[in-house]
């Protein structure tokens, strides 16, 4: 750990220590900029986290408890223009320190509730009262997403001398198609409802809106009025659309539609200068939009495309496209798809084999697939590669490998068991979207410079084999990058898209000529180009559905004429936006160190808030206090809550309630994972005052547990813990069974498994399977009683689009002597939905193996038992405006299920069957923003079926009404 005046950087490996000066100098001058700009004075120092978790470069920046930033190392994803070529760690510290300068920003109202409060509260899902006292020390952190990512990325692009999306193709475009098509602009509400979850950008609009109405507003209001809304003074409104109203004195959403207004006459003006020449004819391959789509081959006959595609409805996958017929057929799901492109793809037309990546967000893994057989193989593990492009000379494959913030050029032959570094380039220097030449002898790809300078240039394979670097420069284009140029069949050409224009057109560079000619004139925009013949080319034009394959002609044009930016525009009529440009200074960072040394996050445990609770216990009120500490980082933390009992008629015993948690991370050594230790005193909870289902236990307890993921990728996770027990009236687990005897030790083993996958839209898990095996042994009175028990869930996607079917499945056993008189801590109980009025484990405990709604809480038992429930989760309908920015509905949808419990198995005359049948209504609603309430509502109707006497009997019908506070 480094840490200066303002900031602690935490890193975890040698191999990182090359850019923590840079970094250092990148912060100190951003954080000047902002603290200057704003007039912001932090009241503690940030806390930066530099690490290696993914492929790729990205940021995040929260203000509680602690400012805290976390950032990764490794280069940007460039694809489509969406993220901008400059200098990384310049512009994360520009856009995240933006972040956490307008969260953490506080007048004196919000200073007088962190000194009330000791701190900043986090929201917690034990004490949801932590909503409100939350939203009072930090009140601009409860803002939509939008907000922060739109105005993080206004000042991103000015700081970085006006590279960013302010500036970019991809957003003018994303607008422009809408207006082309008359398509829809989501308002406020319907695009934190709809917009982030079921469009095929899903979280990207965030961004993309954020980005263009920020714009619009300081376009046509005014930097001062804009940096007015977002400041947080003493004379502001602390929620962000009262702010927006005593600036603009007009109400956020009549601002939205003026916003609205203004963009339709602004891209119809673009549209109109694009059609000064005439437009590119096209022909669609697919009658439907594919969402994201990832580069492509044509198979050897010319008749099919391979591509992995991801859109709504749909589980991303590898499909084979009909050239002909726009027929899709599916391949092959990919686990791990990204957003944009998808996967990286080669592909051996030869063998007919791709070449592809899994786990494409985090650490890729390579694998292939034989498209005859299906057949699929994991060739490398945690390769960490992409962009990657088959040489058919000597069928190695060529990727570029992104590690410890370095971009290595690799290179992998046959049998793609291995892989060899060719070159590592130098930090801040960049390739990308590589292809090779038919005969072998070249490697072109996009070079990005440390200025965010883009060509397109080449290398001799020749030289790269030997270690050598010497791109030659075939096309420079200045901020523009070169995208997806690849090579014609007798390797005369080079096709490939880029915004010159500010449209996204398809571009040819001739060898022979040395010139390179513009080939479309798009309204919207044309991508990755392949071509199929000498008169035509198969290229994926945008639309707002995602991207669609289409053929146009293969011809030059003379002419194409050029679109407008907005950035262009708040730059004429602003021009002290260009002032904002600033780079890090070259200064002497150890001079400016006030500690380097070993980071330990138990060590660095501070008080981060105190408050009031409000708890059930049995069936009183009790009130009390919560106090939080928490490490940097969060790694470590620690919380007590200290409660009486007011009621005088509460009984000695029970007039104090203590409950703490200690859990902390164990990133090294031989039991790395998350150790917990709890412990409580006639413990109670918030929700026992709401409700059926009783949590709080007189008596006292202390619980070491530890948790730990075995395989990542599998996944296989294990949790072990052992508690013991004293005082108790009740079991820990059941509340309606009797302690018979009233101190007692207990362990539990657990491992399981859940490898499941949702498409776009989708508002839960729609396939895959989940598995789970758990023994336990409870210590009574010298004594073992031992069980055992496991589950198995199966889901599979239905015809119906975001309608899957489930089946889940549960057995256990328990060893003891139905006899003993300590027999109930051997028994299984089952019985109710298990929801409180107000609750927070989770909105379908139905599907919890120990839940059977229709019958009373622990009604039934066994000792031994199997149960088999189906269920089918209905279509979400989802709600485009339905509320206020502060709250609204974002979606409702229903599930039907029915379950059959046979327990006893082994004894005909106990063994008993039940059978129900329910539905649950589940709405999810949006408040503050950041907070995601569920309101359920569920019935169900059970029998049972008795063996001796022989009969049946139905229970009365149980009725459900819960409302989970916090997602």
């Amino acid at each position: 750990m480094n840490k200066t005046e303002d900031m602690q950087l935490i890193y975890y490996s040698k191999k990182h220590e090359y850019i923590v000066p840079h970094l250092t100098r990148c912060f100190m001058n951003s954080f000047k900029f902002h603290r200057n700009l704003f007039g912001y004075e932090p009241g503690e120092d940030v806390t930066i986290l530099l690490q290696d978790f993914g492929d790729f470069g990205y940021g995040g920046a929260d203000a509680l408890p602690t400012n805290h930033l976390n950032l990764g190392i490794n280069p940007f994803n460039y694809v489509y223009d969406t993220m901008p070529a400059s200098e990384r760690m310049n512009s994360l510290m520009h856009h995240e320190l933006a972040h956490l300068v307008i969260m953490d920003m506080a007048n004196k109202r919000d200073r007088r509730f962190r000194s009330l409060f000791r701190g900043k509260v986090t929201p917690s899902i034990e004490n949801p009262l932590s909503i409100f006292y939350s939203y009072l020390t930090n009140p601009r952190r409860y803002s939509p997403r939008w907000y922060h990512e739109g105005f993080a990325v206004f000042m991103e692009t000015w700081m970085s001398g006006g590279l960013g999306r302010v500036l970019g193709g991809y957003d003018e475009m994303v607008f422009r198609t809408r207006i082309r098509d008359n398509g829809l602009i989501y308002d406020m509400i319907g695009l934190e409802s709809e917009g982030i979850s079921s469009d095929f950008q899903v979280g990207v609009n965030s961004y993309l809106y954020g980005t263009r109405f920020i714009s619009y507003i300081a376009y046509a209001h005014g930097i001062d009025n804009l940096l007015e809304w977002i400041s947080r003074t003493d004379d502001s409104e602390a929620y962000f659309t009262a702010q927006f109203k005593k600036v603009y004195r007009i109400d956020i959403d009549d601002e939205w539609s003026n916003w609205i207004e203004w963009e339709r006459n602004w891209q119809s003006a673009n549209l109109d200068s694009i059609n000064l020449y005439p437009v590119t004819p096209f022909r669609s391959i697919s009658s439907e939009a594919l969402g994201s789509v990832s580069r492509y081959f044509i198979d050897a006959s010319g008749k099919k495309m391979y591509a992995g595609i991801r859109y709504p409805g749909q589980v991303a996958h590898i499909a084979a496209i009909d050239i002909r017929t726009g027929e899709i057929e599916k391949i092959h799901d990919i686990d791990g798809a990204a957003l944009f492109y998808v996967f990286s793809i080669a592909f051996d037309d030869s063998s007919n084999t791709l070449f592809y990546t899994t786990n494409n967000n985090h650490r890729r893994d390579f694998w292939s697939i034989d498209l005859e057989s299906r057949r699929t193989h994991l060739l490398i593990k945690e390769l960490r590669a992409g962009d990657l492009v088959f040489n058919r000379v000597d069928k190695s494959i060529w990727g570029l490998r992104h590690s410890d913030g370095f971009t290595t050029i690799i290179r992998i032959a046959a049998p793609y068991a291995d892989w060899k570094s060719l070159y590592v380039l130098d930090y801040g220097y960049d390739i990308y979207d590589l292809d090779i030449s038919p005969n072998g002898e070249y490697l072109t790809a996009a070079f990005v410079d440390i200025s965010g300078y883009q060509k397109l240039v080449r290398f001799k394979l020749s030289e790269l084999l030997t270690g050598v670097f010497e791109p030659e420069t075939i096309h420079d284009f200045d901020v523009s990058s070169p995208a997806n140029f690849v090579y014609s069949s007798d390797g005369r050409y080079l096709y490939g898209s880029s915004y010159f224009t500010g449209v996204s057109n398809i571009f040819r560079y001739d060898f022979e000529i040395d010139s390179m000619e513009v080939i479309s004139n798009c309204e919207t925009g044309f991508f990755r180009p392949v071509p199929v013949s000498e008169d035509s080319i198969i290229v994926m034009r945008y639309t707002s559905d995602g991207f669609n394959p289409v053929f146009i002609p293969n011809n030059t044009l003379e002419d194409v004429s050029a679109i407008n930016y907005l950035g262009w525009e708040i730059a004429n009529r602003h021009p002290i936006v260009l002032s904002w440009a600033t780079k890090a200074p070259l200064i002497d960072v150890d001079s400016l160190l006030v500690y380097s040394g070993t980071y330990n996050p138990t060590k660095n445990i501070r008080l981060s808030s105190v408050y009031p609770v409000v708890q059930g216990y049995k069936n009183s009120i009790v009130l009390g206090a919560h106090l939080d500490m928490e490490s940097n980082l969060g790694l470590s933390r620690f919380n007590l809550s200290i409660a009486t009992s007011p009621e005088r008629n509460q009984s000695s015993d029970e007039i104090l309630h203590v409950g703490f948690n200690f859990r902390t991370l164990k990133l090294r050594g031989a039991v790395t994972g998350t150790w917990k230790l709890s412990g409580g005193y006639n413990t109670a909870d918030f929700y026992d005052l709401f409700g059926p289902t009783k949590r709080s236990r007189k008596g006292y307890f202390s619980k070491l547990q530890f948790d730990k993921s075995l395989i990542t990728d599998m996944p296989l996770d294990l949790s072990i813990d052992i508690a013991g027990y004293g005082g108790l009236e009740k079991l820990p687990d059941y509340q309606n069974v009797e302690a018979t005897f009233d101190r007692f030790l207990s362990s539990r083993v657990a491992m399981s498994h859940s490898k499941v996958k949702r498409s776009l839209g989708a508002v839960d898990d729609e396939k895959g399977i989940k598995w789970e095996l758990v023994s336990t042994a409870n210590y009574v009175n010298s004594k073992i009683y031992p069980r055992i028990h496991g589950g198995f869930d199966y889901g599979l996607i239905s015809p119906i689009e975001h309608a899957p079917v489930w089946l889940r499945t549960s057995t256990g056993y328990s060893f003891a002597d139905r006899d003993d008189p300590q027999a109930n801590f051997a028994n299984f109980y089952f019985g109710g939905f298990g929801n409180n009025w107000v609750d927070y484990l989770g909105v379908k405990r139905y599907r919890e193996y120990y839940s059977f709604p229709g019958v009373d809480l622990n009604y039934i038992s066994g000792f031994n038992f199997a149960k088999v429930m189906g269920e089918w989760i209905l279509p979400p309908l989802r709600f485009r405006r339905v509320g206020t920015p502060m709250l609204y509905l974002n979606w409702t949808r229903a599930s039907l299920f029915t379950s059959t419990i046979v327990t006893n198995l082994d004894d005909k005359n106990k063994r008993t069957f039940y059978y129900n049948i329910g539905v649950q209504l589940d709405t999810r609603i949006s408040l503050f923003s950041h907070l995601r309430p569920t309101l359920s509502v569920g019935y169900a109707v059970a029998y049972e079926k008795r063996t001796v006497p022989p009969g049946w009997n139905r229970f009365t019908p149980e009725y459900m009404v819960s409302i989970q506070i916090l997602q």
